[in-house]
């Protein structure tokens, strides 16, 4: 009896979200068929046109657009920011530097530091139960 190896495919919305573009903005043959690993893994080595274009210009998705700003997605919504945003209306707001944008920023660099010292504690406990072990 030999095994059969299907072809892993995903659905566009899954493939888009992996490429970190907003589907809505890919051609409509990407958003109505399927995409093989295989097909998804090309389109990471050698992107095309489209695919380049979105990357550089957008619209982009929430999580880029909050990654491009330095803030949460959560901090997006608290900002009003519920639309993909192109890379110029980022610019734009880096420019501009809303009272919230600047807010979300230092939350989020909180939040880094919080994580970044638990990490490290949890660090030594292991380090120190590890020399006990």
């Amino acid at each position: 009896m030999s095994s059969q190896q299907s072809t892993q495919t995903m659905k566009p919305a899954t493939a888009a979200k992996k490429l970190g573009v907003y589907l809505p903005a890919t051609p409509a043959e990407f958003q109505e068929g399927v995409v093989s690993r295989a097909e998804l893994n090309e389109l990471q080595a050698n992107p095309p046109e489209w695919l380049r274009e979105l990357r550089e210009n957008g619209p982009h998705p929430r999580p880029v657009v909050a990654a491009k700003l330095g803030v949460s997605i959560a901090g997006l919504a608290r900002g009003g920011v519920t639309e993909p945003l192109t890379t110029e209306q980022i610019e734009a707001l880096k420019q501009e530097q809303p009272e919230w944008l600047g807010k979300e920023r230092a939350t989020q660099a909180e939040v880094r530091k919080e994580t970044a010292r638990i990490k490290k504690v949890h660090q030594e406990k292991q380090e120190k139960d590890a020399e006990r072990g």
